[in-house]
């Protein structure tokens, strides 16, 4: 089986905190294992910078310099037939700059492939400049981009060469579970006292300072107007924001919000099969795992259109997108989807059949199969 080498400069796919980011990150080596190559995890460098620091970004240059090195003496070192045949990475942008992959390509002769890759025009002046332009650059040497979402696109420079990649996931657990909903009902139901007669509205976000606390904070202003009707609130996540968040739904009922913790994907799974609707502002999200994965089980959504929720949430087809940072008016969309029963049986109907169509594992397996065979074909012409 041929080998691809895989990197994430964000979170490492092992990464032990859960997150959107790990998440993708591990659905890529999914996606690419069910494509027909062995996988290979080729560092783990966090190269993510947030601040602006020129002197840690040099750092973070050397220290990828280094390690290209080191890979590109022990893959020579292999068998021919043991050497990754393209190079992947995951989501690099400027503050996360990928600084071994473009090396390591180079100097073996082999593809360079890249998601959600963003680009941010403003970045080439200020501190992250010099990120900028090795980002600029390792767009250029890849022999294929996939921007993921619109918002991307638009931004990448003339003659970067793009292909389409729709975001995704592998639906299984999520659609079994939902076969089970029932059982999960009842089961979580029993363990949380919930009234099984009121709908259940499920969030799964970390708990981080930011736009997540934003989105949360957004969320319980629009959960706290007085005309919806009872409903309970479960909330799957934590993180150092935790006790902001929790003090921002305080003020609803006694035994409205149900604060889950940290959960694995089986637990989540059953959360969402169990629940009635997927709630979240979605504040400065670049598509958000979680709504693909809470269409997977079947549930109707309502996101704030912000980022790249357009593309995995369907106006009226799988959910509801109202504004982005507009707390009346997704309180309006989560009351309309309260008070109605039918209106949520037909978006939880359109959200299953849209996962399967535009969003699947296999079909994004295939993409991949496809772009890195013909960016080796084209090399080897």
């Amino acid at each position: 089986m041929e080998r691809i080498a895989f990197y994430a400069p964000m979170k490492p796919p092992d990464h032990p905190v859960p997150s959107g980011e790990r998440e993708t990150a591990r659905l890529f080596v999914q996606a690419l294992e069910a494509a027909g190559y062995d996988v290979e995890l080729a560092c783990r460098l966090r190269s993510r910078e947030p601040e602006g620091d020129p002197e840690r970004q040099a750092r973070l240059e050397r220290a990828g310099g280094w390690i290209a090195k080191r890979l590109i003496r022990a893959y020579r070192q292999r068998p021919a037939s043991e050497r990754p045949v393209a190079w992947f990475t995951y989501h690099l942008y400027y503050k996360a700059m990928d600084w071994i992959g473009p090396i390591v390509a180079r100097e073996l002769g082999i593809p360079y492939l890249a998601a959600e890759v963003s680009v941010a025009p403003r970045r080439a002046e200020g501190p992250w400049r010099h990120s900028h332009e090795a980002l600029l650059e390792a767009i250029a040497a890849a022999d294929v981009v996939f921007p993921l979402t619109d918002v991307n696109r638009v931004c990448m420079p003339p003659g970067a060469r793009q292909a389409d990649l729709a975001p995704f996931l592998d639906p299984a657990p999520f659609e079994a579970a939902r076969a089970n909903r029932q059982t999960e009902r009842k089961a979580l139901a029993a363990r949380l006292d919930l009234d099984p007669d009121r709908p259940w509205i499920a969030v799964a976000a970390m708990m981080r300072p930011g736009v997540k606390a934003q989105s949360f904070a957004l969320l319980a202003e629009a959960l706290g107007r007085k005309d919806l009707p009872p409903f309970h609130l479960l909330v799957a996540g934590d993180g150092r924001a935790e006790a902001e968040v929790r003090a921002g739904f305080a003020g609803l009922p006694a035994g409205t919000a149900h604060f889950l913790g940290r959960l694995d994907q089986p637990q989540l799974a059953a959360l969402f099969a169990a629940s009635d609707l997927y709630a979240w502002p979605a504040v400065g999200e670049a598509f958000g795992v979680a709504f693909l994965e809470a269409q997977s089980a079947g549930l109707p959504v309502v996101a704030g259109n912000d980022g790249g929720v357009a593309e995995v949430v369907g106006q009226g087809e799988s959910g509801l997108l109202v504004p982005p940072r507009d707390a009346a008016a997704f309180a309006d969309g989560v009351a309309h989807l309260l008070h109605d029963d039918a209106p949520r049986a037909r978006l939880s109907a359109g959200a299953t059949a849209r996962i399967a169509k535009h969003h699947s594992l296999a079909r994004a397996a295939e993409t991949l199969r496809q772009a890195i065979e013909a960016a080796r074909e084209k090399r080897r012409g």
